[in-house]
Parts: structure tokens; C-alpha cells; sequence
């Protein structure tokens, strides 16, 4: 159960969002993971700096919060970001099983700074064949042998 939402948390992601841009080390976006009344993990958008763009706030925050509290799920912890989740941090987001997502500005706010995830949003809502970014399934029942693998393991771990 999530506990009442703390603005300080929210101001720590605003600073390092802000920080992040004055430094020159990335896009205006950071995120902190809080358990129980403290910061477990946080993160900066690092996209330019590192040549990955899934390094955004939250995703980086997410990963230091597994590796601090050293597991894949993050049920009983709240995101606490200075935007509000683009598409793919906000599926990171249910991955990771958080409670609650508090966030400063809007997706229309980062739309107005020139960062617009409006078009993601229309894709998702498109059947595959519509989507400008061409998916093919090749070898489905050959690549079927990864997932019966699964099925039949002992040693899997559910999540």
C-alpha cells in the first residue's frame, strides 16, 4: 500500500532534472525510487550521453533501485519523476510492479519543450499492419523452443 505522496521526493527529481540539463549530460527528465519513507534509487535521463535511448530518468532510476535493493520487482516502492512517463518508461514502470507514480510536469508541458510522445501513443493504438515501424513474426514455431524450455524448467523464476 502506497503512503501519501511527498512533494520533497518530487523536488529531488525536479533538481537533478534541472541539474542534468546544466551539466550538458542529458535531457530535462530524473527520477527517484522511494521504499518506506526513502530513496532507493534515482536516475537522470542520460540518452545523448550514453548512446542508449532507453537510458530515461525513470528507467535509469529503476535500474539503481533493483541493484540497491537487489531484485527485478519493486512492489511496495512509488516513482517519484519530473515528467510524466513517456510509453515506454511508463510500461517500465508496471514491470517493475511500482506502487504509485507521482509526477511534476505533463506529457503536454514536454510537448511544449519540444519532447512530443503523442505520436508513440497514436502508433500503439494502430493494428500492426499500420504502424510505420514494419514487425514480421518469422520461425514462430521454431523460436516456440525458447518458451516450451521455459515451461518445462524447474529452475524458472516467475515474474
Amino acid at each position: 500500500m502506497s503512503s501519501a505522496p511527498n512533494p520533497e521526493f518530487l523536488r529531488r527529481a525536479i533538481a537533478l532534472a534541472t541539474e542534468n540539463v546544466e551539466s550538458g549530460k542529458g535531457g530535462p527528465f530524473a527520477a527517484v525510487i522511494v521504499r518506506d519513507g526513502n530513496i532507493v534509487g534515482e536516475g537522470a535521463n542520460s540518452v545523448t550521453s550514453t548512446n542508449d535511448p532507453t537510458a530515461h530518468g525513470e528507467v535509469n532510476a529503476i535500474r539503481a533501485a533493483c541493484k540497491a535493493l537487489g531484485t527485478f520487482t519493486l512492489s511496495g516502492c512509488q516513482l517519484y519523476t519530473s515528467c510524466e512517463p513517456c510509453p515506454m518508461c511508463l510500461a517500465a514502470s508496471y514491470w517493475a510492479r511500482l506502487d504509485a507514480i507521482y509526477y511534476g510536469c505533463s506529457a503536454d508541458d514536454a510537448s511544449r519543450a519540444g519532447f512530443d510522445d503523442a505520436f508513440l501513443y497514436e502508433e500503439f493504438r494502430r493494428q500492426q499492419p499500420a504502424r510505420s515501424l514494419p514487425a514480421t513474426q518469422l520461425l514462430g514455431e521454431e523460436a516456440w523452443a525458447s518458451f516450451a524450455a521455459w515451461v518445462a524448467s524447474p529452475n524458472k523464476i516467475k515474474y
